[in-house]
């Protein structure tokens, strides 16, 4: 028999153990540094790509220059590091060979796929200057797949088991959009000269305000999971990207008009990417070894379907 509503339970709250203390899901076994950088580059590229699209709608050569190198340069390493986590080229490749809409590994394949071919066409014609009119079509279809090749990963990542990531899965897709948004304006204003920076800067403040608001919405639904992110490694890596983020934004804001610093705070900002991804990897990591992070929240849900 239930108890009485608002009646208190004599029996005192169980504590949580496992048996032996043993995980009960795995560790993910992706290799580091292979897949931190595979979601930072993937990031960096969809959002440079972007930039690079609408930098060339509205005549900033420069500007479109910058963002298609990105954008190919870092949609090839983000290939490279997969497929080196991956061990072989050719198991890269079998995932291309059906599509399943309801797996987001098969769907990010064909995403980062023919979004790679497109950005190196549309690099390889604006460096050598050869089939202009094909290079600006690649680069506007770089732009147009730009937004799915910028928060796949986090979907990839949010469809696991690993309730680090699953716990977030609302959030986790606006935090990678804005750290990938903020790091294309900051790599943009290393190259771009000031006059054609603009859009660079407000991209830069504009993807950390989003990354930094997704982040703390994110901790504050997470549960016990958030202790992951806040405790140990993960938590130090993501408080320095934090801090860095806050930092880049701020200068470049204030003083983003001057080129050596602009510069200085693009750099903050690339390097805030770079560890917002590997401190939100490590954070998944963590949660995986420790049971409690899967069982708990799994409790807490029934409770709260359970019939008074």
């Amino acid at each position: 028999m239930s108890p009485r509503r608002g009646a208190e339970s004599v029996v005192p709250d169980a504590e949580f153990r496992s048996y032996y203390g043993r995980q009960i899901i795995k560790t993910p076994t992706w290799k580091v540094p292979d897949v931190p950088a595979y979601l930072f580059l993937g990031g960096l590229a969809g959002a440079s790509a972007t930039m690079a699209a609408l930098a060339d709608l509205t005549g900033r050569p420069r500007l479109r220059r910058s963002g298609l190198l990105a954008a190919a340069t870092g949609a090839g390493a983000s290939v490279i590091a997969l497929v080196h986590d991956l061990g072989r080229p050719a198991r890269f490749l079998n995932m291309l060979r059906v599509i399943k809409p309801t797996s987001p590994l098969s769907v990010g394949s064909w995403i980062l796929a023919p979004f790679s071919g497109v950005a190196a066409a549309a690099a390889a014609s604006e460096v050598t200057g050869l089939l202009p009119r094909l290079g600006r079509l690649s680069g506007a279809l770089s732009g147009l797949v730009a937004p799915a090749m910028t928060t796949y990963t986090a979907v990839l990542l949010a469809d696991t088991a690993v309730p680090g990531w699953h716990e977030v899965h609302r959030e986790l897709p606006f935090v990678f959009a804005g750290s990938a948004v903020s790091t294309a304006g900051g790599i943009a204003l290393l190259t771009v000269p000031t006059d054609e920076a603009g859009p660079a800067r407000r991209m830069a403040v504009a993807g950390a305000a989003l990354e930094l608001a997704a982040e703390e919405l994110m901790l504050r639904d997470a549960g016990l999971v958030a202790e992951a992110y806040r405790t140990g490694a993960p938590g130090t890596v993501l408080r320095a990207a934090k801090a860095l983020t806050c930092a880049g934004a701020v200068v470049v804001a204030v003083a983003g008009r001057n080129r050596r610093i602009a510069a200085a705070a693009g750099l903050c900002l690339g390097l805030a990417g770079a560890a917002t991804r590997y401190g939100i990897f490590e954070a998944g990591r963590v949660s995986a070894r420790d049971p409690k992070y899967t069982v708990v929240p799994q409790r807490q849900r029934l409770s709260r379907t359970e019939p008074e």
